[in-house]
């Protein structure tokens, strides 16, 4: 029984730690509406683990895809979610709505 205490203050210190790193974590907000990212450029710190939320303002289906970030989020209309990336390397990394390819297009540049 003398392990219990001990063993309750270790995963408090554990859960206390894993959110303190949660919050350090960049968040982005990325809002699709009507085949128009808003921003069309995100930039974000090269290196860093980071957030991106995205939300569809619009009336149709909307998607956030990138091939070479191997990325992909279809929403509905009025829908929120988001996507966690892992560290980047400094360069641009292009995104696009494949219901609207004529004019949902965006660029991550990490920097």
């Amino acid at each position: 029984m003398k392990f219990a205490p001990l063993t309750l203050a270790a995963v408090t210190a554990c859960l206390l730690s894993m959110s303190a790193i949660a919050d350090e974590m960049p968040v982005f907000k990325l809002v699709m509406k009507d085949g128009v990212f808003t921003p069309a450029r995100l930039v974000v710190p090269a290196g860093k683990k980071f957030k991106v939320e995205v939300i569809n303002a619009g009336k149709t289906p909307a998607e956030f895809e990138s091939t070479p970030l191997r990325k992909e989020k279809v929403l509905g209309p009025g829908a929120e979610s988001f996507l966690v990336f892992q560290p980047l390397s400094p360069g641009e990394y292009k995104f696009f709505d494949e219901f609207h390819m004529k004019t949902g297009q965006g660029v991550i540049v990490a920097k």
